[in-house]
């Protein structure tokens, strides 16, 4: 190793190695001889990678990359070769550098959308998906429920994965031919930059409402960081932005004429032609809407329920635009069932109507508890409660939401991580003070056993909060846990009891 470089020529050799298959780390566990580890900072107290270069150093790292005013050991490493300390204003702005280079993600033909918001990614996703199969395209996807593309699926463990496996993915996605690469792009993951080096032909906000106030601290913030996606680096080609959405609206102001608004509004902002949508019908058969954009007008037909579809519908479209898809793929929408946990019907033979969906969010769960109780049903009856170690101030909030909308309220635990699910419980309970009929029960499958038994002919049941996932997070450990079973079996025993 030349002692002589500079900080500057050192990284810009690292670059080089990284780019001929020399192995980048940022977890020092895992570091071998002669690779590289990069320490990044930490998103919480006692997590900083900085903390890690000793170890790191000791299994043999031949560079550690890392921020101003880190330092290396007095050890050199493991077979007595000195250790290339290179400094860098931010590492995991470096880290998406050297993944490009590795991967060569910018020089690939395949285009990437990214999709950030609060609510209806992943519905967003699926649309998406649907669209460019219809065209012909072969899609990848990187979201919630999976990873995957045509011949590959793997359970998504983030919705965002970390910033080198992303770049890996993709890489993947394009040796497997795929067209467009469709991504669900969460704020912590845009906070902590796993998106760095990425270029992006169009990004699309949804909304943004109240959630991860935890991590972000307050709205401001949390705003911040989503608008962040539409400047990263020059920005997108495209942006498609919710001018239904107060946050959508600033958006659009700030991004000026190249940005596209939509919604159902008449109000869209914004000299970029807006899509603006109209909706004919939005009842228990589906959505029927007609869509406008510049000169052109189609029809759209979804038998996804509610507004809030419909809003979805208009961002897919938006982004379709963008890739130069029509109105022949839009009519593909028409036979589009949904997505897994997302007012999805759980099929059962005793004619009731019993939903799943994974809102956990006060506007989300207003916004599906508003959708099923304009379907004119007779009581609507809600499952829910709050995850632990997460926003705590959302909790009441949620309850208001369902108390206001449900005839029935079944308040048990979610995902309750580290913390006492009575605790959680506690936290949620004073929103229910205006309830109907309100039910506390800390066992999950005992709550949506209940619930299924108090169902009467023409009531709707909504299970709120897990939707796709198929476990519960206790203390710490992922339980085999999913609510559509828990429906099924609730189910298979009313039968048995009312035989």
């Amino acid at each position: 190793m030349d002692d002589f470089l500079t900080n500057e020529q050192a990284y810009n050799r690292l670059l080089d190695l990284v780019a001929g298959g020399l192995a980048v780390r940022t977890n020092s566990s895992l570091v071998r001889e002669g690779e590289v580890f990069v320490a990044l900072p930490g998103t919480t107290s006692g997590n900083d990678g900085s903390a890690y270069i000793p170890d790191a150093v000791a299994r043999g790292a031949a560079y550690v990359l890392a921020g101003p005013g880190a330092v290396l050991p007095p050890q050199t490493s493991s077979d007595g070769a000195p250790v290339r300390l290179i400094a860098h204003p931010d590492p995991r702005t470096a880290l998406g550098e050297l993944a490009n280079r590795r991967f060569g993600t910018r020089d690939r033909a395949m285009k990437l959308l990214a999709i950030t918001g609060t609510n209806g990614k992943t519905t967003i996703s699926y649309l998406i998906e649907r669209l460019l199969a219809a065209a012909g395209l072969k899609a990848g996807v990187v979201g919630t429920i999976s990873y995957r593309w045509p011949g590959f699926s793997l359970d998504a463990p983030l919705t965002t994965p970390g910033c080198w496996q992303l770049h890996e993915l993709l890489a993947n996605m394009a040796r497997a031919d795929v067209d467009v690469a469709v991504m669900e792009v969460s704020s912590h993951a845009i906070d902590q930059q796993r998106v760095a080096g990425l270029e992006f032909h169009t990004a699309v906000l949804t909304n943004v409402t109240q959630d991860h106030l935890d991590y972000h601290g307050d709205m401001e913030t949390y705003y911040a960081v989503k608008s962040r996606l539409f400047t990263w680096g020059q920005g997108p080609k495209h942006s498609v932005l919710n001018c239904d959405d107060r946050y959508g609206r600033r958006l659009v102001r700030t991004l000026g004429p190249g940005a596209m608004s939509y919604g159902l509004g008449s109000d869209c902002l914004g000299t970029h032609p807006a899509l603006k949508g109209e909706l004919l019908s939005c009842d228990s058969r589906g959505i029927k809407m007609t869509m406008r954009h510049g000169e052109k007008t189609f029809p759209v037909s979804s038998p996804l329920v509610g507004r809030h579809n419909a809003e979805n519908l208009l961002a897919a479209v938006g982004a379709g635009l963008t890739l130069g898809l029509g109105c022949r793929e839009f009519k593909s929408l028409a036979d589009f069932s949904g997505v897994p946990g997302r007012l999805e019907r759980v099929e059962n033979d005793r004619g009731l109507s019993i939903f799943v969906d994974y809102a956990h969010t006060p506007d989300a769960l207003a916004s599906v508890l508003t959708t099923l109780r304009n379907l004119d049903f007779k009581r609507l009856i809600t499952v829910f409660g709050c995850g632990g170690n997460r926003d705590k101030a959302k909790r009441p909030l949620m309850a208001q939401a369902v108390a206001r909308m449900s005839d029935v309220c079944v308040l048990t635990s979610d995902n309750p991580r580290f913390e006492n699910p009575a605790d959680i419980i506690e936290d949620v309970r004073p929103g229910l003070a205006t309830a109907r009929e309100a039910l506390v029960m800390e066992d999950r499958a005992e709550a949506i056993d209940a619930a299924v038994m108090l169902m009467r002919p023409g009531d709707c049941l909504l299970v709120a909060g897990k939707g796709h996932e198929t476990y519960q997070e206790i203390s710490g450990v992922r339980r085999p846990f999913s609510d559509v079973e828990q429906v099924r079996l609730a189910l298979a025993r009313r039968g048995e009891r009312q035989a």
